[in-house]
């Protein structure tokens, strides 16, 4: 499994938890996103980075588990 994959299952694995308590489902997931995702700049010595194009290819890597 690639690192990516791996990201991508972590998600998965958090949003299909089964919870009974509404919008924290997609809370729970939004903030394992940011976890699998964020970086940080050393440059600019910030934590919690994220990069539009990993979420748009962790959106691709989602499409291509469903169509598995």
């Amino acid at each position: 499994m690639t690192d990516e994959q791996t990201k991508t299952q972590a998600i998965l694995d958090t949003y299909w938890k089964p919870k009974f308590r509404g919008n924290e489902t997609l809370a729970d997931t939004l903030r394992e996103v940011v976890f699998q995702l964020q970086y940080y700049n050393t440059s600019e010595g910030e934590d919690m980075i994220l990069n539009a194009r990993d979420i748009l290819d962790l959106c691709d890597e989602l499409e291509n588990i469903e169509n598995d």
